[in-house]
């Protein structure tokens, strides 16, 4: 029988309480088939859980300690376990015991008959025992995964669960980039992207309460909904990113006819208000396509990148203001600068998606 090897990466913030107990139920994992490397990473805490973790890899063999010189966030812990991994296949196991380390054997079995690569385990489709607890939060994480879902185009009941395993060499091909709780909906985008076989088992959950040294608030759902895009936008269909351009160049467009009614009434002319509305218009559209629909740098370096979104946007400004002029004549300024804001809607999508932000060619 082949003997395989975990690696648990456990992120550790202020968890001295609860540290030990969990360590000691990690351990207790090991079998004839299951070795253990146990990497803690201390993402410079303010309570002794260092202090314990060096205890802990005094004892035991399996356990290496990692330190951050300063608190960075999950996401950052995780990437920093990652770099140290050796195992065959690896796991996250939060300090704080709201997840029990057995549950992990069943979650690495799939793996291991060589049908996943992924393995996640999902707090909403079990018949395991799991505390009730909070409403909004619950609603707000099906809210999420079923962004994700949409986004993905996967089946997943839990996006935002702790338990996910994966095979080393699938995970280490991945580039972890958010550092807080944005680490779990980035990776579901990623290992999405590379088509990855993905399964999901139930599992048990004993949540804890803000009381209790809960830590994920509603800035990282926030930040969770803007990570759903931002990883998943750039890779879409081009229909779905038009659909969500549309609110982009809506929201640039509601600008740029807000702030051409403001200076028009404040007595500018209808060549100068069209021309500060529209630059500021481009403004928040470039940071909203950068930030939201297309992958930043793309092809082109940000200077020469900008330089070119730049000649785009005074070749449409050219248009926008010449249809507003040429509109004027007939109809009322505000209904012109939303009838030519709507022209160059088309224009700016496909200019943005096939030649200022387009992807590289390999």
């Amino acid at each position: 029988m082949n003997k395989y090897k975990l690696t648990v990466i456990v992120p550790c913030y202020n968890e001295e309480k609860t540290l030990a107990f969990c360590l000691q139920r990690v351990l207790e994992i090991q079998s004839d088939l299951i070795s253990l490397e146990i990497i803690i990473v201390d993402d410079c805490s303010s309570d002794h859980s260092m202090r314990v973790a060096k205890s802990l890899s005094e004892k035991h063999q399996e356990i290496v300690v990692v330190s951050h010189s300063k608190n960075q966030g999950k996401g950052a812990a995780i990437r920093t376990g990652m770099q140290h991994a050796s195992g065959d296949f690896v796991a996250v196991q939060d300090a704080d015991l709201e997840y029990n380390p057995i549950e992990l054997i069943k979650l690495l079995q799939p793996i291991i008959n060589d049908v996943a690569d992924v393995v996640l385990g999902s707090r909403f489709v079990t018949s395991q025992e799991h505390r009730v607890l909070y409403f909004w939060h619950s609603l707000g994480n099906k809210f999420l995964t079923l962004l994700s879902n949409m986004f993905t185009d996967l089946t997943l009941s839990d996006m935002e669960t702790c338990y996910k395993v994966f095979r080393r060499d699938k995970i280490q091909d991945i580039i972890i980039e958010e550092n807080r709780f944005g680490f779990e909906p980035e990776i579901v985008a990623k290992i999405a992207q590379k088509k990855l076989r993905i399964y999901e088992m139930g599992i048990s959950y004993h949540g804890r309460t803000y009381e209790e040294g809960k830590k994920i608030g509603w800035k990282d759902g926030l930040r969770a909904f803007y990570c759903i895009f931002h990883y998943n936008a750039p890779q879409l269909p081009a229909p779905m990113q038009f659909f969500i351009y549309f609110f982009i160049g809506g929201f640039s467009a509601i600008i740029n006819i807000a702030t051409f009614s403001f200076l028009y009434a404040m007595g500018r002319g209808i060549i100068s208000s069209a021309i500060i509305s529209f630059s500021i218009s481009a403004i928040v559209n470039y940071i909203l396509c950068v930030k939201w629909l297309f992958r930043h740098q793309s092809r082109w370096r940000a200077c020469l990148e900008i330089l070119f979104y730049i000649i785009f946007v005074a070749l449409i400004g050219v248009i926008d203001v010449s249809l507003t002029l040429s509109l004027s004549k007939t109809l009322r300024p505000v209904f012109a600068i939303t009838i030519a804001s709507t022209v160059v809607f088309v224009v700016n999508f496909f200019t943005r998606k096939y030649f200022i932000f387009g992807e590289k060619k390999s």
